[in-house]
């Protein structure tokens, strides 16, 4: 269907067709295409991430994924009643620059300068509604599975462990409320075109593909902390080489603010990776990936103790040159 959709609406015969982890691409030539189902999305949301992605082109970046207009000139196009977008990259050989954290700095230093107004997927400032609001659902949740209790092992982790990530929760929202206070905000505190969730992965797949249906508008300390976030739970016992690279990377483009530091604290106080684990739960009704969530969070609560020590001593372990940054006082210091 998908090649169908290519020849008919686009004018587009692939030659190749190649699996980019869990996305297929098309190729011609030297161009990438990518059919992106847009069904359920908002006109105005399609709108922003075309000015984003139109944006970062301009400004030089070559790995961003563009729109392409079909036939008839429009770039939403709706085939048995499902819409669709294409979009296009050049095929590059591998980066040489392996430095995630300088690559990263770079796309915010362009990202900062856009000139479009977005509103639909800004983020800025915004952080602890978004963390109250998916804290009270995550609460109701709980409230009920501790009336039901239907004796499943994923439920009782869940009902011992939520008090504990609760006071983390509240702790996260405590110490932006404080960073805004306290802190000073400096050019590198513009908002920029960022990430849902940064990792690794998000830019290291076969293709380098950055793609604008990852991105929202935010602070820049959104994607390192994400990054660091997942650094440390890939190689929890050894990640200090890597973000110590990382951190380097970044810093030697755009040197980072008390600000952007302690909003980059923040959101490592804040437990997303506990959230997700228990939302993916409920979302799924595939057993194997239940089973998976329930090792996960069973994981979690096991090194529990383990992320309370990174926190304790989060400024020292990144070299973060702020001595008078306060920590939480019960988080215990490696």
């Amino acid at each position: 269907m998908s090649v169908k959709i290519l020849e008919n609406y686009f004018g587009i015969t692939p030659q190749q067709t190649i699996e980019d982890g869990s996305s297929v691409r098309y190729m011609v030539d030297n161009s990438l295409y990518t059919i992106i189902q847009a069904t359920h999305m908002e006109q105005e949301a399609l709108i922003e991430l075309y000015e984003m992605s139109e944006h970062m082109a301009k400004y030089g970046d070559n790995k961003v994924s563009t729109f392409v207009p079909g036939l008839n000139g429009k770039f939403l196009i709706t085939h048995e009643n499902q819409d669709y977008v294409l979009m296009h990259n050049y095929r590059f050989p591998p980066s040489r620059n392996k430095n995630t954290g300088s690559k990263l700095a770079k796309f915010h230093e362009r990202g900062k300068l856009i000139q479009a107004p977005i509103s639909g997927a800004n983020r800025v400032g915004q952080w602890k509604s978004y963390w109250i609001k998916r804290l009270e659902q995550i609460e109701k949740v709980w409230s009920g599975v501790i009336q039901e209790r239907t004796g499943e092992e994923f439920e009782k982790l869940f009902i011992r462990s939520f008090p504990y990530y609760l006071g983390l929760c509240e702790n996260a929202i405590q110490y932006v409320t404080d960073t805004e206070l306290d802190e000073e905000l400096t050019f590198s505190d513009m908002g920029t075109i960022g990430h849902q969730r940064f990792h690794e992965n998000v830019w290291n797949k076969q293709m380098e593909i950055r793609s604008p249906f990852d991105w929202v508008f935010d602070h820049p300390s959104r994607d390192i902390a994400e990054w660091i976030r997942d650094c440390y739970f890939r190689n929890y016992r050894s990640f200090q080489p890597e973000l110590t690279q990382f951190i380097r990377g970044y810093e030697s483009v755009s040197p980072l603010s008390g600000f952007s530091w302690r909003l980059v604290y923040a959101r490592l106080l804040f437990p997303l990776h506990y959230f997700s684990c228990i939302e993916d739960y409920y979302l799924t009704s595939s057993q194997w990936t239940q089973k998976q969530l329930e090792e996960r969070l069973n994981r979690y609560m096991r090194d529990a103790r383990d992320y309370e020590r990174f926190l304790g001593s989060f400024y020292h372990v990144a070299g973060v040159g702020y001595s008078h940054f306060p920590v939480i006082d019960w988080l215990v210091p490696s």
